[in-house]
This record gives C-alpha cells, structure tokens and sequence, in this order.
C-alpha cells in the first residue's frame, strides 16, 4: 500500500516562512529536554529565580536553536527551506549566547560552574557533527548530553555542588531520555523513510488486522506525546510548588 506524502515530524508545519523557525525548534522536544533544568534546579533546597532564567535561556539557545540548526543542516530532515547562511549563523549565534550567559553564570555562582559550561558547548557539535567517530551520536550519548546533563548543570548553577538527589534525578532523566530516544527513532524512521507498508497481523482468535504506516506510527507518536506533556506538567508542579 502507498502511502501519501507526509510531514517529516508530528509537529511540524506547513513548510515556508517563519513555519520552518517553529519546525527547527523542535517544540515539544525542546520543551521536554528544558523541562529537565526546570527539575535539577527545583530540587535545590532554595532556588534563585534569576539563575534558572539564564540556565534556562542557555540551554534552549543551546539546545533548542544551535542543535537543532545543526541537525538541520546534515542533510534537511526537516525539510525546511531555512537557507544554509542562516542555519550557520542561528548554530553560531546559539552557542554563542549559551557560551555568554555561561561567564556570567561562572562569576555569580563560582568556578564550579566552569565545567559545565565548557562541556555544554562541546556535547552538542559532538552530538550533531558526529565528533569523535560518532560516539556521542548514540542513543545514550543523546540521553546523557540532554537529559542528565540539564539536570545536573540546572543543580549545580543553583547550589554550587553536585547532592545524591540530582544524580538520582539524572538517572531518571538519563531513563526517560532513552525511552524517547526509542520511540522516536523509529517515528522518524517511518516518517521519513518508508514509502510504503503492507501486511497482517492474525491474532490467536482468527482475526485479521491489516498493518499500516498509520497503524505503526500512531502508538509512537502517542507515547511521545503523552511523555512529552508529562514531563513539562511535572517541571511546571515543581516550579509552582516553589514559587507560588
């Protein structure tokens, strides 16, 4: 069975214009992964609303532009029409306000702080350019550089150590990134690279069910969905809860 054109992600837009900025950031992804700074600081025992603001503002030029503009740029898989100039410049631009709110970061907190943002920096050209013969391009590569790690540095720019209960927060992180990780791959996969599906499934009573590109994709992108919502709803109950 041939399947229509389709878009490359559940959340992208029509192509053109400003539509292809809002496809680039990836926004439940984004969301998901800066929900994790909103986590790893909530769990210090006093949170500075100013120093979550700019880690947050960190990771997501981080994360959610320089990242994802370089992604973009290995071979379009988003499909956008974003010209190349601007792509480089956004990837650029990106890392260097993380980079600049990260000094800032180092002078109110301390020199604990330098670490992290050395290595932020470092993970997402490793990540995207396939550095170091692609061993951060992994699936615990990506679960380590944007789960674990946004929990662990939000903690850190908060209480200037690393506690038992941010490492626990970064496994669980480290966990739920690997579950995205594995419904998403083969999402991406039957979005964009399988032109047709066609076969049955016959259950023990006899039935017949067809199986379908929509069939396959729906409970993915269901999860992911639902995963996604969950995790920011948790970091806006943590961040009331402290706030409020």
């Amino acid at each position: 069975m041939i399947e229509p054109e389709r878009r490359p992600a559940y959340y992208s837009a029509r192509p053109g214009g400003w539509r292809d900025w809002w496809t680039l950031l990836h926004p439940p992804y984004t969301a998901w992964h800066l929900s994790y700074v909103v986590i790893g600081a909530c769990l210090a025992p006093h949170v500075d609303g100013g120093r979550l603001l700019m880690t947050l503002a960190a990771f997501f030029a981080a994360v959610g532009v320089a990242a994802h503009a370089l992604d973009e740029l290995h071979g379009r898989p988003l499909r956008t029409e974003i010209p190349t100039r601007a792509l480089v410049a956004a990837a650029v631009l990106g890392l260097a306000v993380a980079v600049a709110i990260g000094v800032v970061g180092v002078a109110r907190v301390g020199w604990v702080l330098l670490p992290f943002v050395i290595v932020g920096p470092v993970l997402a050209l490793a990540y995207n350019l396939e550095w170091f013969g692609g061993f951060v391009h992994t699936d615990l590569g990506f679960a380590l550089s944007w789960g674990a790690f946004p929990v662990i540095t939000a903690y850190v720019a908060q209480t200037d150590t690393i506690r038992a209960a941010a490492i626990v927060a970064a496994v669980a992180a480290t966990g739920l990134s690997l579950a995205q990780r594995a419904l998403s791959t083969p999402a991406r996969t039957l979005r964009r690279r399988v032109t047709s599906v066609d076969g049955t499934m016959v259950h023990t009573d006899g039935t017949v069910t067809p199986i379908t590109h929509a069939s396959l994709l729906a409970p993915l992108e269901f999860a992911l969905r639902a995963l996604s919502w969950s995790v920011v709803a948790l970091a806006v109950a943590l961040a009331v809860a402290r706030f409020a």
